[in-house]
């Protein structure tokens, strides 16, 4: 892939992530940016398998279904690579938390 193939790329996931909520600042590296995607989409997929309502439990939502179903916000000092960490984590949280659907 050249190196405008990849900024192409990095930009789509970029906007992917923004329309999610999740601010950047534009310098990211595009490893990074895919990383973080992932990490999103994997919270979201055990979001969904729990119940949860991805058109409620987001991070412009005033009344989620469950607060555990929320994307952590990304700290305005925090880097990417921490924000994925702690999303992945919350991923985890919300694999373990009640089905809500039930």
């Amino acid at each position: 892939m050249s190196s405008s193939e990849i900024r192409d790329v990095a930009e789509e996931v970029a906007d992917r992530l923004r329309r999610r909520g999740i601010p950047l600042g534009g310098s990211e590296r595009p490893e990074d940016l895919a990383d973080l995607l992932a990490a999103v989409e994997s919270f979201e997929a055990a979001v969904e398998a729990r119940g949860g309502d991805l058109m409620v439990d987001d991070l412009n939502g005033s009344q989620p279904d469950d607060p555990h179903f929320v994307l952590p916000q990304r700290a305005p000092d925090e880097s990417i690579r921490d924000y994925t960490a702690r999303i992945n984590e919350a991923a985890g949280r919300v694999r373990d938390h009640p089905d809500i659907s039930a």
